[in-house]
C-alpha cells in the first residue's frame, strides 16, 4: 500500500535536531581517563530507527546493569546466574547504576546516523548479562501535530534486556561500548479508543561487527521513505531535510534498497548491495521522477 502524505507529515517535525535532555551527541573514545584495576568502563549509546511520528518523547529515569564478576563457568554458577540473578543469593551478580541524566529523550532526533552518549559508568569488571532502563510516566508522542499521552502497559514501566556477554565491544582496554537501537515502529501500538501504548522493542548493535548503508534521495517533496531489507532483516530511514539518510547496524550481507514515494513520484529500488562489517556503503545520488 502507498504511504500517503498525511502520514509522511512527520518529516516537518522531525527533521529538527535538537533533543531534549540528551547527554552528548559525540562519542566519548578518549583513552586520557584510565581505568582502575578491577574495573571497566560502559558507554551505552542510543539510536533510532524511526517510525510515522512528528516526535516521540521518551522519560527515563534510570539504567543499571547486570553484572557477572565470577571467573568460574561451571553449570551451577550459569544456572544461578540465568534464574536467580535478581533474588540475591548469587554474590558474584551485582546490579550497577550508570550514569544518565533523567528527562525526556525526542527519540526522532536520533536517526540517520544520528545517537547520543545515554549511560556511562565504572563498573566491576565481568559480563554485562542484563540492561535495565526505567521508565517514568511523561511519555508522548507528536501525530499530525496533534499530541497525545503515549501509556506504558503494566509492568512495561522497567525494560529489561538480555545479553549473553560477549556482545560488547572493547575499543580500548577495559572501555567497552554497545549501541541500543529503539525501532519505532514496532514499539507503539495504538489500540482501538485511539490511545498509543508502548511496549519498547530494542536491537542491539556494535559498529565493529556490523556496517551502514547511507545516500541522498532528492526531491523531498517526494516525501521518501527508505527501507533496507534483505532475507532475514528490515531497517527504515526518513531522510533529514537534506535528503540525507543512513541504515547503521546492519549485518554483512546483500541488501535492496527501497525508496516508497508519495505525491506523485515513482518508487525506485536498488538491488545488490553488498555490506561488511565496519564499512559505510555511499550510495549514488538517489533522483526521483514522476
Amino acid at each position: 500500500m502507498k504511504l500517503t502524505r498525511k502520514n509522511l507529515s512527520v518529516l516537518a517535525a522531525a527533521c529538527v535536531f535538537a533533543a531534549v535532555f540528551i547527554l552528548s551527541c559525540t562519542k566519548d573514545n578518549s583513552s586520557s581517563s584510565s581505568v582502575p584495576p578491577g574495573k571497566q568502563k560502559l558507554s551505552l549509546y542510543l539510536s533510532d530507527d524511526p517510525g510515522f511520528f512528528d516526535q516521540v518523547l521518551i522519560d527515563v529515569q534510570a539504567v543499571k546493569v547486570l553484572v557477572d564478576t565470577s571467573t568460574a563457568d561451571t553449570v551451577e554458577h550459569r544456572w544461578h546466574h540465568d534464574w536467580n540473578c535478581d533474588d540475591g543469593k548469587d554474590t558474584s551478580v551485582v546490579w550497577e547504576d550508570l550514569q544518565i541524566r533523567p528527562g525526556v529523550y525526542d527519540l526522532l532526533t536520533l536517526r540517520n546516523g544520528t545517537d547520543t552518549l545515554f549511560a556511562q559508568g565504572t563498573i566491576p569488571q565481568g559480563k554485562i548479562k542484563r540492561i535495565k532502563i526505567t521508565l517514568g510516566s511523561n511519555n508522548s508522542l507528536v501525530k499530525d501535530s496533534v499530541n497525545y499521552p503515549l501509556h506504558l502497559f503494566p509492568g512495561d514501566s522497567v525494560v529489561t534486556i538480555k545479553l549473553k556477554g560477549d556482545e560488547l565491544d572493547e575499543y580500548l582496554s577495559g572501555q567497552f561500548q554497545l549501541w541500543l537501537d529503539f525501532n519505532i515502529g514496532r514499539s507503539i501500538i495504538k489500540v482501538r479508543d485511539g490511545e498509543f501504548y508502548l511496549r519498547p522493542y530494542i536491537r542491539l548493535f556494535i559498529t565493529k561487527a556490523t556496517g551502514a548503508i547511507e545516500g541522498k534521495v532528492t526531491p523531498m517533496d517526494a516525501f521518501p521513505v527508505i527501507s533496507v531489507y534483505n532475507g532475514t532483516d528490515t531497517s527504515y530511514a526518513i531522510p533529514f531535510i537534506d535528503g540525507r539518510f543512513k541504515v547503521r547496524g546492519l549485518d554483512p550481507g546483500t541488501y535492496s534498497v527501497f525508496v516508497n514515494a508519495s505525491n506523485g513520484y515513482q518508487d525506485t529500488t536498488i538491488n545488490d548491495v553488498t555490506v561488511t562489517a565496519r564499512q559505510e556503503v555511499e550510495l549514488p545520488k538517489i533522483e526521483l521522477h514522476k
